[in-house]
């Protein structure tokens, strides 16, 4: 069976890599997608369709660039890992999460156990929480099984 799995949250270490990695690894078929994971690629999104003087109208602009991006592929996958890390807030992560929920997509989070409190509406809607990159490639091994 192949399966579209979207790459969401934190941007700054290489959970992605660890996870296609053991994927490709343990041989599953398996498609990743993710949002654009350079920070000023993804801040300048929008800056094609005209100049802003305020930073709220450029933000503005480029996130829902961005959203054209991040919800079609969120739609297309058959599965969802959402990353949060320890030194940045993600709050586009968790709208993420939320985004899963309301269409009713399966998702896992990831994150370190200091952010379960501050996580439990995220985590209590996500079909598993994991601690490691290792949880996720487990979980779809199990996924995928014949």
């Amino acid at each position: 069976m192949s399966f579209n799995v979207y790459l969401s949250g934190e941007i700054h270490t290489e959970w992605r890599e660890e996870i296609q990695r053991g994927v490709e690894a343990a041989g599953l078929d398996v498609v990743f997608t993710a949002p654009v994971t350079d920070h000023p690629a993804s801040d300048a999104a929008g800056d094609h369709l005209g100049e802003n003087s305020d930073s709220f109208w450029r933000d503005h602009q480029s996130a829902k660039v961005n959203a054209i991006r991040t919800r079609t592929l969120i739609e297309k996958a058959d599965f969802v890992v959402v990353r949060f890390g320890d030194k940045y807030k993600q709050w586009n992560a968790a709208f993420d999460a939320g985004y899963c929920a309301a269409l009713g997509k399966p998702y896992v989070t990831l994150h370190d156990e200091e952010l379960v409190h501050p996580l439990k509406e995220v985590d209590a809607e996500a079909q598993g929480w994991c601690k490691t990159t290792e949880q996720v490639v487990e979980t779809l091994k199990y996924v995928l099984r014949d």
